[in-house]
């Protein structure tokens, strides 16, 4: 009956989703097929097909559901860390965290919107709102930490550095230089609280 399958129509569609997150990931998007996905979760072409139609509804999916976990990591930093530069330091953490899917792949998020991009796909609009979550919320940390004129630059000179060593680590496949930059980006970042401090220091004084 359609009530009692739904779950494992659910599950299965679930597992597709995933196995196409990571494929689209390790590979590509246009160099992940069908039948890749398919092979991967142990299905035929056929009941593939009844859950998803074409590869642009899986990668619809894919983007969903990443914006989904994004959106809980977001949470997480802010029920973890009390203070804005706190949860600035878990965004930059997330490089060292991480590494090896980076060193091995490149970053998830610059990956698959640059990979559109070049393809002039319709759903690169959705996938930048990947870029658009980050930037929003680092934006709204520089606010909480007094740099509210500087807030939308800061926030996407950290988002661009970020995605920068992501790219230079996959290509150079190297641990220290995401180590090194890491480092520069916290020292980065106190200095910015530094600088927000001082603001505010001048505000209360006139």
């Amino acid at each position: 009956m359609p009530t009692a399958a739904t779950p494992d129509i659910r599950r299965t569609r679930g597992q597709i989703t995933e196995a196409a997150d990571r494929l689209f990931y390790e590979q590509g998007f246009g160099h992940t097929s069908f039948a890749d996905v398919a092979g991967a979760v142990g299905i035929s072409r056929g009941n593939f097909y009844h859950h998803f139609k074409s590869k642009d509804d899986i990668l619809a999916a894919v983007i969903e559901g990443r914006l989904e976990r994004t959106r809980a990591l977001l949470q997480a930093w802010e029920a973890q860390a009390c203070t804005p530069i706190e949860r600035l330091h878990c965004f930059v953490q997330m490089l060292l965290d991480n590494q090896p899917h980076i060193l091995a792949h490149g970053c998830p998020v610059g990956t698959l919107c640059g990979e559109l991009a070049k393809l002039d796909h319709p759903a690169l609009e959705q996938a930048n709102g990947l870029l658009v979550l980050f930037r929003d919320w680092l934006r709204q940390q520089f606010e909480a930490m007094g740099r509210t004129a500087e807030a939308d630059a800061l926030a996407l000179h950290l988002l661009a550095r970020a995605q920068g060593v992501a790219a230079v680590a996959h290509a150079l496949r190297s641990e220290a230089f995401v180590r090194a930059e890491v480092y520069e980006l916290q020292a980065w970042l106190t200095a910015q609280q530094a600088s927000g401090s001082s603001l505010a220091g001048a505000r209360a004084s006139t």
